[in-house]
């Protein structure tokens, strides 16, 4: 559970702010507010249209009785969500703390949702660098049989969590499995892409903020070395391969394409 009490994030800009009120935490400036909303969601995953969604399609993977995905580049948790109600238990990493506690607040909100509820539960959020983590864990499965694994520890001090649905988690402060996941999921064209007023005034915002930028290729080679079963890269359908490696296949659809690569078929 989210402590409300936290301090909030400090940002530099003074344009924006951070304000909690009745409706949860929203980010404000220039007229315009935005809060992490996932009930807005719900018509996507609703019986008969869920399935239609390309990233449930490109995440697809034989024989996962409980699949397990990364979301490298959580964002404010909307694709993450999709995962989360076709069955993945998701780990969420998001790097600026801003984005995040709007990320945290969203989650915790969704528990009263009925529907939403059971979803959240299987999304667990750190704020932080996933390519650090990504590294510790890809560290943490190489064999090292004369000696305990040092990153195991590595990837705990990584991990701060931030909302963890799980109870015996939130007791245990226990970081993410070590195991290599089903799915990572990239998004690195956050935040600049469609081109809808609406969105075009929420990245007004979150323009304000001073995220840190991740390298894209570091990114991917690192989730590579993860070694999933499957690495998923949301890119605009016209836009170049991210680090210039080819994916086994694509999904595509009229904006975006989803890039699917098996690191065990990558040579680095």
């Amino acid at each position: 559970m989210v402590n409300s009490a936290n301090k909030l994030p400090t940002i530099v800009d003074p344009a924006v702010k951070l304000v909690r009120d009745e409706r949860g935490l929203a980010l404000v400036g220039d007229g315009m507010e935005l809060r992490c909303d996932l009930a807005r969601m719900l018509p996507r995953i609703k019986p008969g249209k869920l399935q239609h969604e390309l990233l449930v399609k490109a995440a697809k993977v034989k024989g996962a009785t409980a699949p397990r995905a990364i979301d490298a580049t959580a964002g404010l948790g909307e694709d993450a969500l999709l995962l989360a109600a076709a069955g993945f238990d998701v780990q969420l990493y998001e790097a600026d703390p801003v984005i995040a506690a709007l990320l945290a607040d969203g989650l915790e909100r969704a528990t009263a949702n009925e529907q939403l509820a059971p979803l959240v539960a299987r999304m667990h959020l750190t704020q932080g660098d996933s390519v650090a983590a990504l590294r510790a864990l890809a560290n943490a499965n190489c064999e090292q049989p004369d000696s305990e694994d040092p990153a195991a520890g590595e990837l705990s001090a990584i991990q701060q969590p931030v909302y963890l649905a799980t109870s015996e988690r939130e007791a245990t402060g226990a970081p993410a499995s070590t195991a290599a996941p089903d799915v990572i999921y990239l998004d690195p064209m956050f935040p600049a892409r469609q081109k809808s007023a609406a969105v075009k005034k929420k990245f007004q915002l979150l323009h304000h903020l001073e995220a840190p930028c991740a390298n894209e290729e570091e990114l991917l080679l690192a989730a590579i070395a993860a070694n999933p079963r499957k690495v998923i890269i949301k890119r605009p359908i016209k836009g170049p391969l991210l680090a210039g490696i080819k994916p086994g296949y694509s999904i595509s659809g009229k904006a975006v394409r989803y890039d699917c690569i098996t690191p065990a078929s990558i040579k680095l």
